[in-house]
């Protein structure tokens, strides 16, 4: 972390007792650290002490009081090379997902221009809370870094989810992300996602239970990594936002391949993560069928085969690597479909494994290279999965 800039936010918490030490951790390694408290966090640690310890002044209002002089945050917010806000209030969390900009800090994450870090910290209640929920999942959505928050003693007593994580393992991740920063940049990466649509009529399709996330979490990684990504997405509920990502909105298979046959030459890698329906209705009915026969029959048509497509029409310069779900014999079958579709590597997991396949926010995979070596991974959420992937791919270009 040598000569990196840290802009530390610091909310009204009592786990803002911590940032002490994580400041010493910062200063240990170098790097230039300077601090936004809120005006509630100055009751839980002194700015005099912070401003010690960072060895820079301390933000908390528009103005300094003392002279008048008017504090830029547009210019803070500029500055540095990370900007982590820890302890996050619940309040606090609430004014980043819906832009509420009532002090210094708010005002300053609006403004900001680097990678944004957040390390919640609240009660085990208030943690747990829908709301809560929701507005974490916004900042997800907005390209913010979550550190969630761990399990332990609170504040309040009660033994559960809501303590902030550690100051060393702020660090260490903190390390991950400068260690990766950039080593993607100038790539430009192709990936699908989400499920396909198959209209029978107005109101029904074919479908399956694709929800995206890993594709996303594959696309954010690149974005996070300095790569421009164009992601073409089928019908999910996520959303990404960052300056180099490109979306392409699609329903059906035909679609997709639409959208992949006018950009996949101009791309240098493609993750093809998207759960294409295999067969569509030859028939789609302009009006809603009405419920009239006691059997209804519907004739399918194979659709196009993407995957197939991208790496027939592949260049040696190129590195294609697509999915394999499975139900039964999941090696087997990748194995078949990584030569068939030439591909340089294949994701391959199984719903024969708990906490895997669709919907969940987990997965347990295998990459299969182009010279048939396994590696496995263990069940981890599918944001820690992207990294490992991301990972596998960066090494054909190092």
């Amino acid at each position: 972390m040598k000569g990196k800039k840290i802009l530390l936010g610091i909310t009204g918490g009592i786990a803002a007792y911590k940032i002490a030490f994580l400041i010493r951790l910062f200063k240990k390694e170098e790097a230039e650290v300077k601090c936004i408290m809120t005006p509630a966090s100055c009751d839980f640690i002194s700015p005099l002490t912070i401003a010690t310890l960072s060895e820079n002044p301390v933000y908390i209002d528009f103005w300094n009081q003392k002279d008048g002089q008017w504090t830029n945050h547009v210019d803070l917010g500029m500055w540095p090379d990370v900007f982590l806000i820890a302890p996050l209030t619940a309040n606090t969390l609430a004014k980043l997902a819906t832009g509420y900009c009532d002090n210094l800090l708010t005002a300053t994450y609006l403004s900001a221009k680097s990678q944004v870090f957040i390390a919640p910290a609240m009660d085990l209640d208030m943690y747990a809370h829908p709301t809560t929920t929701n507005n974490l999942n916004k900042l997800d959505a907005y390209g913010v870094q979550i550190i969630p928050a761990e399990s332990g003693f609170l504040a309040s007593g009660l033994i559960g989810k809501g303590r902030m994580t550690e100051p060393e393992d702020i660090v260490k991740r903190l390390h991950t992300f400068f260690m990766f920063q950039n080593s993607m940049l100038g790539r430009k990466v192709l990936i699908t996602a989400g499920p396909t649509h198959e209209h029978i009529d107005p109101v029904r399709f074919i479908g399956n239970h694709s929800t995206g996330k890993m594709g996303y979490a594959i696309a954010e990684e690149f974005l996070n990594r300095g790569a421009e990504v164009l992601l073409i997405s089928g019908p999910t509920k996520l959303t990404l936002v960052h300056p180099k990502l490109q979306v392409k909105d699609v329903v059906s298979a035909n679609e997709m391949l639409g959208v992949v046959q006018d950009n996949w030459q101009s791309y240098e890698i493609g993750v093809f993560c998207a759960a294409v329906a295999d067969y569509r209705p030859i028939v789609q009915e302009s009006q809603k069928i009405k419920k009239k026969e006691e059997e209804l029959a519907l004739t399918l048509i194979k659709n196009p085969d993407i995957l197939a497509w991208a790496g027939e029409k592949k260049k040696q310069s190129q590195f294609l690597l697509g999915f394999a779900l499975e139900t039964n014999n999941a090696l087997e079958y990748a194995d078949k479909k990584l030569v068939s579709k030439n591909l340089d590597a294949i994701v391959v997991n199984s719903l024969e494994n708990d906490g895997a396949g669709f919907g969940y926010d987990t997965n347990k995979i295998s990459i299969i290279s182009k010279n048939l070596q396994i590696t496995d991974f263990p069940l981890k959420s599918k944001k820690e999965l992207a990294t490992d992937i991301v990972t596998f791919i960066s090494k054909s270009f190092e």
